[in-house]
């Protein structure tokens, strides 16, 4: 993501924030909610629906293609996670995945079937590289609905799944670019939403921001240059360590019978304390499908959606007969609420949801827009797979969280007694 201009435009946005939904109309390209052909009134749709964060595109294809060859929606959003857990250049899940404090990737997931209303998760998963395919064996193979940590890589030993080595050589590179300069910014707390925590005076107005902000990045590529990083991906490591990703990817498909699931994986937010757990593991937060009404998941602040259980909050909006859009806008207003309406700290939280009705309707929301140049998106699939902007409460984009000093770090100095 292009952050030249990410603080100037995140600034000026947190100084006009709404809690009226922006306009949802297709004419200018906003996501509208959308009702297929329906085999009956108020039945499943006549052709099989995908809806999911953006980054599931490269997998959409297999996934829709084996829904129509009448494969079982569960492992048809299996397959679309798959796709980018198994490729070592997306360090946002599986593979690849962007490590711990202490440099070790953790891998968490979820996933619910919705024909046989079973569940599925684990969390801390350092054995393989699929977490999403060990919490479909959790479901299927145990009594248990999660299963975290060392009991998680055991029961994959037993299940046959190979040892992965997790942490890539890019992402090994990335972690101690991160080590060397930002460390000392880490997740020990207090947290955005403890009364303890205060604005920091290194959120500047604009222009000092973007000034330091493209100083601090030319210095982190220079950096990134001495460890050995391709030149080409050198400006995307620097906005790696200073803006921590929440790397995941949902998936939710509907077949023409009304078959409907859902799942969630991620290896987490980047540079985490070892063992903690966000949102996508979590039943009703990350994740939730119920036969009966829908599916939805999540991407974004996971501690924020957990403590709104946001995807069963959606569900449940949509069995009170909200529509999808509705639904998550509700959700989205929960998290403002948690923080009684505080444009200084909203502007720190990110949180998208993807929603997908039995009927085949279908919805994405976002607490930010998004950049003008690049507004969030989901992506769909109903036999054309495109991308699709969300509507959203407040426009422009969030502010990177923890908070960044003021002063431009420098690189740390040793003398001759000393070492790295």
């Amino acid at each position: 993501m292009d952050r030249r201009n990410f603080l100037t435009a995140a600034t000026l946005a947190s100084l006009g924030l709404t809690l009226e939904a922006q306009e949802v109309k297709k004419k200018d390209g906003r996501a509208a909610e959308v009702k297929h052909e329906a085999a009956g009134a108020g039945g499943p749709p006549s052709k099989p629906v995908m809806v999911s964060s953006r980054n599931g595109w490269n997998g959409l294809d297999h996934g829709y293609q084996m829904l129509l060859e009448g494969k079982d929606t569960l492992d048809a959003v299996l397959a679309v996670g798959k796709t980018e857990e198994d490729d070592p250049n997306d360090d946002s899940v599986g593979l690849g995945g962007l490590p711990n404090e202490d440099g070790v990737v953790e891998l968490d997931s979820c996933c619910m079937h919705g024909p046989t209303r079973r569940a599925g998760a684990v969390g801390g998963v350092r054995w393989t590289k699929n977490p999403s395919l060990l919490a479909q064996a959790v479901m299927n193979h145990t009594g248990h609905v999660m299963l975290v940590g060392e009991g998680a890589d055991r029961f994959a030993k037993a299940m046959g799944f190979p040892k992965d080595e997790l942490l890539t050589e890019r992402s090994r590179k990335i972690w101690l670019l991160w080590k060397e300069t930002m460390s000392t910014q880490d997740w020990w707390g207090p947290g955005l939403d403890s009364p303890d925590f205060k604005i920091p005076p290194g959120v500047e107005p604009p222009p000092k921001a973007s000034q330091i902000l493209e100083w601090r990045l030319k210095k982190l590529e220079e950096m990134a240059a001495d460890l050995g990083i391709e030149p080409a991906f050198r400006r995307a490591a620097a906005e790696r360590v200073l803006y921590p990703p929440h790397g995941t990817i949902h998936v939710s498909a509907l077949n023409p019978k009304g078959e409907i699931s859902g799942m969630t994986t991620t290896c987490g937010l980047a540079w985490k304390l070892p063992g903690r757990l966000g949102d996508s593991p979590i039943i009703g937060a990350g994740c939730y499908t119920d036969q009966d009404v829908g599916s939805a998941g999540a991407t974004g602040s996971g501690e924020e959606n957990i403590r709104v259980a946001g995807a069963h909050t959606i569900v449940e909006n949509m069995r009170r007969g909200m529509s999808p859009v509705e639904a998550g806008l509700d959700a989205l207003k929960r998290i403002v609420r948690n923080y009684q309406h505080d444009p200084a700290k909203l502007r720190f939280v990110s949180m998208q949801y993807y929603i997908l009705r039995k009927d085949g309707a279908y919805g994405g929301v976002s607490l930010w827009s998004g950049q003008p140049d690049r507004p969030v998106k989901c992506a769909v699939h109903d036999g054309t797979k495109r991308l699709e902007d969300m509507a959203s409460l407040f426009r422009g984009a969030p502010l990177p969280f923890p908070p960044q000093p003021r002063e431009p770090f420098q690189r740390p100095q040793y003398g001759p007694s000393e070492s790295k």
